[in-house]
């Protein structure tokens, strides 16, 4: 009976804040570092005068109100969010009925007022509760006989570090609110995309399919009354097939191939997650094929995953430029250097661009960033196609979804 009992009065509400740390892959036990500031509640006697200190009454109190400081503050954690309130307020009594012959309960008046950012209330209400509580200590301590420096050093500690905590929360509920929005967006991106291809295989396959049905029921009819014409249709049928099937796997593979503007996107949108500054040079496609292209971009991806994972950079740059017969590439980073020639990422690289009949060239000394510069034919005349820095997050959308 106990045990079950145990095992309800442990279990985390689902609006509680160890619910909702589980649910965005938190520790359930991370919020529990706080309780390191209770060191205090022990350190406090070596600043009392006189005969006071670490007494027998300090002993006895401490052993009777610290485990039930320790329930209370997990109870804020387990509670529902919109009555967790109720146990910072109990917090608070607790230290305010041992006020007069403990001082180390001043230690629960913090967490009391500290607490009230863990629970789910009005700004106002909850600046309301924190004026009312140290009030209500101002007046008892003043009562009680503490000394002048405690009134004063105590309200001014707890309000400083109640709005640091407090402006903590707002911006942890921004992020929070910008993540399900960039998730949103995200998502109807793919789901315009997906209409897309619905639309184009529409377009592409419907007539041939509804003209490889007619003739195949015209071949049918015809196959006992005139079969060399039901032969010819049935040949007609088998062109306009291939041709459908050449023209769906020209169209799949289209969908399937990178292109630079979208690698940029997805590379800003990675690095920047990473606390990495990418500066992104004007694009010039100088007309090249779209296969040249593709392997560029798959390039750019896997050396922007080599910034992101083991550079260690602060900043990156990709640039471009373009002559008449050669179109060039660099990316580079602040970070620590020393690539290593042979690894398999720079191995896939190097194998990508000799396919195009390009270079590349690595310089990477230790702790002076990695440049990777990389050349290759271009057959066209140039022909710029501009795409501004500013404008690639936009197109991070069109690149996840792609």
């Amino acid at each position: 009976m106990i045990p079950a009992l145990l095992v309800r009065w442990f279990t985390p509400a689902p609006d509680s804040g160890v619910a909702d740390d589980i649910r965005r892959g938190k520790s359930p036990w991370a919020d529990s570092v706080h309780l390191l500031w209770s060191v205090w509640i022990f350190i406090t006697p070596l600043f009392d005068n006189g005969t006071a200190g670490y007494t027998r009454t300090w002993l006895l109190f401490t052993a009777a109100s610290y485990p039930l400081f320790l329930l209370l503050f997990a109870k804020i954690q387990l509670a529902p969010q919109r009555t967790a309130y109720l146990y910072a307020w109990a917090m608070a009594v607790l230290c305010f009925a041992l006020l007069r012959w403990y001082p180390s309960g001043l230690s629960y008046f913090v967490y009391a007022c500290v607490m009230l950012n863990h629970c789910r209330m009005r700004l106002r209400a909850q600046l309301f509760q924190l004026v009312l509580l140290n009030v209500a200590l101002l007046g008892l301590a003043w009562w009680i006989g503490y000394p002048t420096s405690v009134l004063v050093i105590m309200p001014a500690s707890v309000i400083v570090i109640s709005v640091i905590m407090l402006v903590e929360r707002i911006n942890k509920e921004k992020d929070a609110a910008l993540r399900l929005s960039q998730e949103e967006i995200r998502r109807l991106a793919v789901l315009a995309e997906r209409e897309r291809i619905g639309r184009d295989l529409h377009d592409l396959l419907g007539h041939t399919l509804s003209l490889v049905t007619l003739k195949s029921e015209l071949a049918r009819k015809l196959a006992l009354a005139d079969p060399p014409r039901a032969q010819r249709e049935m040949e007609e049928v088998e062109r306009v097939s291939r041709h459908a099937l050449a023209e769906v796997r020209a169209a799949v593979t289209g969908m399937r191939r990178s292109d630079l503007t979208a690698e940029l996107a997805s590379a800003r949108l990675m690095l920047e997650a990473s606390n990495i500054a990418f500066e992104a040079g004007t694009l010039a496609l100088a007309g090249l094929p779209p296969e040249v292209e593709a392997s560029l971009a798959l390039v750019l991806r896997e050396a922007v995953t080599n910034i992101h994972r083991h550079a260690h950079a602060t900043a990156a740059r990709v640039s471009f430029s373009c002559e008449t017969e050669r179109f060039h590439m660099r990316i580079s980073d602040n970070g620590r250097g020393g690539l290593a020639a042979h690894g398999n990422g720079i191995s896939g690289m190097r194998e990508r661009v000799r396919s195009l009949g390009g270079t590349l060239t690595i310089d990477s000394p230790v702790r002076r960033g990695t440049t990777l510069d990389i050349e290759v034919p271009s057959r066209a005349a140039p022909k710029s196609v501009v795409v501004d820095a500013h404008l690639l997050p936009a197109l991070a959308s069109q690149g996840d979804a792609a």
